[in-house]
């Protein structure tokens, strides 16, 4: 292939994952979560971040998740769920993308350190912004569930990846 034709194909995953990110986080804000802390998701377009990650890169998967943070943000939430995604969404995309270059942790391995730094980052944020340690509270809570999600998250990224590189769609 062309060096043209190479870049459309690049654009039309692009444009392919982070449709599938938003169609995901419609979905999931669909879903009612029956536990009564705030924080608690599945981290269905984690998915997609996580396949972003494997199959195009780190770069690549970082814009996917900046980009579908600011389209869900924008659509179903507003500037303070933003804040708090994107704080969670970076530091998640910094420990995921540290971990699978290290090549010492398994697909699922990943997705739990980006669904557990994902629920510290919005934490964080959210002791800033309310100036109070308080929210620590929560975090025990967080975890668990971030870690949990993680496991499924990276079960279900671990086929979607390997059936991405056997479709060569990379």
């Amino acid at each position: 292939m062309d060096g043209a034709t190479m870049k459309a194909k690049r654009i039309a995953v692009y444009g392919m994952l982070i449709a599938l990110a938003f169609i995901l986080s419609y979905i999931e804000s669909m879903i009612p979560i029956p536990i009564p802390i705030p924080g608690v998701k599945i981290g269905l377009a984690n998915l997609v971040v996580l396949a972003g990650l494997y199959t195009m890169g780190a770069k690549e998967a970082f814009v996917l998740s900046m980009i579908r943070i600011i389209l869900v943000g924008f659509t179903f939430g507003n500037l303070s769920t933003m804040m708090f995604s994107f704080a969670g969404g970076i530091l998640s995309w910094i420990l995921m993308a540290s971990f699978c270059k290290s090549k010492k942790f398994s697909i699922s391995g990943v997705s739990i350190i980006g669904g557990v730094s994902h629920n510290v980052g919005q934490i964080l944020a959210a002791m800033w912004v309310v100036d109070s340690s308080a929210l620590l509270y929560y975090l025990p809570f967080l975890l668990v569930s971030g870690a949990a999600m993680g496991i499924i998250i990276g079960l279900v990224g671990s086929i979607l990846i390997k059936r991405i590189k056997n479709a060569h769609i990379e």
